[in-house]
């Protein structure tokens, strides 16, 4: 094998042009090191593209200690790299690409012109200014490693690009990643990492009960599901639930899913508890349909139940229980009142599957965070590697949290990168 030549010295290579591979690319090339960007795509920022509806949730206006406790036990792993973005934090960035954010109500952080395409072209633009050598359809197929010393990558064809330092920012298994994007696992283990086991997260759930696929596309507001498994929360988690063609999703769905995966993929079905209106239980709703006899017993009980639940759950709700739902409050029976104020207090659904990873938004597992140093975000096995992104074992739930650490670590692996060719 050719050793490096000229070029090599003061280069990062960077594999993957997502959020996380874009970000690290500018990062190591402001900080002075020339910088090749390798992407398997045809472009980049495909994820970017799509988040959010094409709104591009980038964030949210959390402190960087409050979203790091959103990741649970991996907290804090992303600390550093969401300090790293001190002052101003991610928004503060993005207005200096020339992309001003905006908020909503639930802290959700957008760009001002609420379209994604333009987060991608302002990165595009960034790129562009300071040289980084774009090349699109080059999967990496290995790391270039000689006698334990890291000199880039190999692509297909005998192909290498040399480097002094390689950032793998190549994605996980969800929804918009091909085979080849998942290679980054491959060249993780190359040097000598260990690989968590991967399961789709924040992605729709799969219910055995068929009667959630007649209302597919009706949403729950402020809906309670809880998940029968170890380590969630008894109290369950408020939040919008929508109803699919094959089961459940919306972001109290999707924020729950991952824990449900890690139990499909053992084999097992998952019991879950959706409260159809989070604060009233069985005996509360109970109370209710008792009120309504009295002071209301000419209604049906479908228009009754519509003040509060959209009018095709109220009337499949009836149906469930064994009631039509043009019953009249005053002719409801106490065996009846107990079937629909039990199923209304909670419905008990089992979740069999997930819709997999072509429809998960971030991928759960990956390269374990043991050998992986959280302030540089470089390789404790192989010097001169860093990682970036969804292919670490984290993941956060929905409102900007998963492409905030995206950003932000690709920040961080980015700017660590050139300081390391700089020590060299």
């Amino acid at each position: 094998m050719n050793r490096p030549g000229k070029n090599y010295e003061g280069v990062v290579v960077v594999v993957g042009a997502g959020a996380a591979g874009q970000s690290a690319a500018v990062a190591a090339a402001e900080a002075g090191a020339d910088v090749v960007l390798l992407e398997q795509a045809s472009g980049a920022g495909r994820k970017i593209l799509a988040s959010g509806g094409g709104r591009c949730n980038l964030t949210n206006h959390a402190s960087p200690a409050e979203a790091a406790k959103t990741f649970g036990r991996q907290g804090r792993f992303v600390l550093p790299a969401m300090e790293a973005l001190q002052p101003g934090g991610l928004c503060g960035w993005m207005d200096r690409l020339g992309t001003p954010t905006v908020a909503d109500e639930k802290g959700r952080v957008f760009p001002a012109s609420q379209k994604s395409a333009d987060v991608q072209a302002a990165l595009h633009r960034r790129l562009g200014k300071l040289g980084v050598e774009l090349r699109f359809s080059r999967p990496a197929e290995r790391l270039w490693i000689e006698d334990g010393t890291l000199h880039g990558v190999e692509l297909h064809g005998n192909r290498r690009v040399a480097g002094e330092c390689v950032v793998l920012a190549c994605g996980g298994r969800s929804w918009l990643a091909s085979a080849k994007a998942a290679d980054g696992y491959t060249l993780a283990r190359q040097a000598g990492h260990d690989i968590t086991p991967l399961t789709p997260a924040l992605v729709p759930l799969v219910t055995r009960e068929t009667w959630p696929g007649r209302l597919a596309g009706v949403s729950l507001s402020n809906a309670r599901v809880h998940l029968a498994v170890r380590g969630q929360s008894k109290a369950g988690l408020v939040g919008d639930v929508l109803f699919t063609h094959k089961g459940l999703s919306g972001p109290a769905i999707l924020d729950i899913s991952g824990a449900a995966a890690e139990v499909l993929a053992r084999g097992q079905s998952v019991p879950l508890r959706l409260e159809f209106l989070a604060g009233l239980d069985a005996a509360a709703w109970s109370r209710r349909l008792d009120e309504w006899r009295t002071t209301e017993g000419r209604s049906d009980l479908v228009k009754l139940l519509r003040r509060d639940l959209p009018a095709s759950l109220s009337e499949a709700l009836c149906e469930l229980a064994g009631l039509s739902p043009q019953t009249p409050a005053a002719e409801l029976s106490r065996e009846g009142r107990g079937r629909l104020s039990a199923l209304l207090g909670g419905a008990e659904l089992a979740v069999v599957d997930t819709e997999g990873f072509q429809a998960a938004f971030v991928t759960r597992g990956g390269v374990s965070l043991r050998d992986v140093a959280p302030d540089t975000l470089q390789s404790r096995l192989l010097p001169g590697l860093f990682f970036a992104g969804e292919m670490l074992d984290l993941d956060g739930p929905t409102g900007g949290y998963n492409l905030c650490w995206a950003f932000s670590s690709g920040l961080l692996a980015g700017r660590s990168a050139a300081g390391f060719v700089k020590k060299q």
